[in-house]
């Protein structure tokens, strides 16, 4: 499709930021917000964005949306699903936690808590907890993926098999309609089936972007999983797949 400028410039904040919100976007450019809507509706109608509620994504394709962008989409979300998540685990446990940003945030959530053993494949989950006494961290060993800081690869799945915890806190890159939890590499997949298949209660956490989302590699199906913490579920069937599995569905949003 043939872009205005300011069409143009608001792809590659898109491309740059992960997403773009209607109203930042119209005060950026001193435009209406009807303005922005219009410009984002052609946007998406021609496959050059995707939209989600109050603005757009870029779209991931089977490609993956850089680290520092994904970590802005839905930060203020991504806090909350990670308290949420973090209350439901109590002190005097174990735990695994997996790559993502939403993870991520789970950890964050977890520094007052005490005497918990902390398995993870995120560097960056590792370096944050380490500091906290009462916080016992376990790394995997592996391949370090450069973009993110991810331990993947067969020496990190046999490490995790040596272990049965409490929790596991997993993170996705796209949850289809049909609940099919997917992601991109899979190197990173064989380590999340790892982590689900030796945890007693699995706690899978993500944004209600990830159902805007496809990734080419199935991880598994949410009715494997326990527990499902999300800032909103937009999806009826998703609804229906936890109900019908036992599935405790946790929305965040008020």
């Amino acid at each position: 499709m043939l872009l205005t400028p300011r069409q143009a410039e608001i792809v590659a904040l898109a491309k740059e930021q992960g997403r773009v919100l209607v109203d930042e976007l119209a005060t950026r450019f001193s435009v209406t917000p009807q303005t922005i809507r219009k410009d984002l509706n052609d946007l998406c109608d021609g496959r050059a964005l995707t939209r989600i509620h109050g603005g757009a994504i870029f779209p991931s394709g089977n490609e993956n949306v850089k680290y520092e962008a994904r970590r802005s989409i839905a930060a203020s979300e991504k806090q909350a699903i990670g308290r949420a998540a973090a209350a439901l685990i109590p002190d005097n446990s174990s735990l695994f936690i997996n790559i993502g940003t939403t993870t991520e945030a789970v950890g964050e959530a977890l520094t007052d808590h005490r005497e918990l053993m902390v398995i993870t494949n995120n560097i960056n989950v590792a370096n944050r907890l380490r500091v906290f006494p009462s916080i016992e961290v376990v790394i995997a060993g592996g391949v370090v993926r450069g973009s993110d800081g991810g331990i993947v690869g067969e020496a990190a799945v046999d490490f995790i098999r040596q272990f049965k915890v409490d929790f596991a806190v997993i993170g996705v890159s796209a949850i289809d309609g049909d609940g099919a939890l997917l992601d991109f590499d899979f190197r990173e997949v064989k380590v999340a089936q790892a982590i689900m298949a030796n945890a007693r209660h699995v706690i899978l956490v993500s944004d209600s972007s990830k159902f805007e989302r496809t990734a080419p590699v199935r991880i598994g199906h949410l009715s494997q999983v326990h527990t499902f913490i999300t800032d909103r579920c937009p999806l009826d069937a998703i609804r229906t797949i936890c109900v019908e599995n036992g599935v405790n569905l946790i929305e965040t949003a008020p």
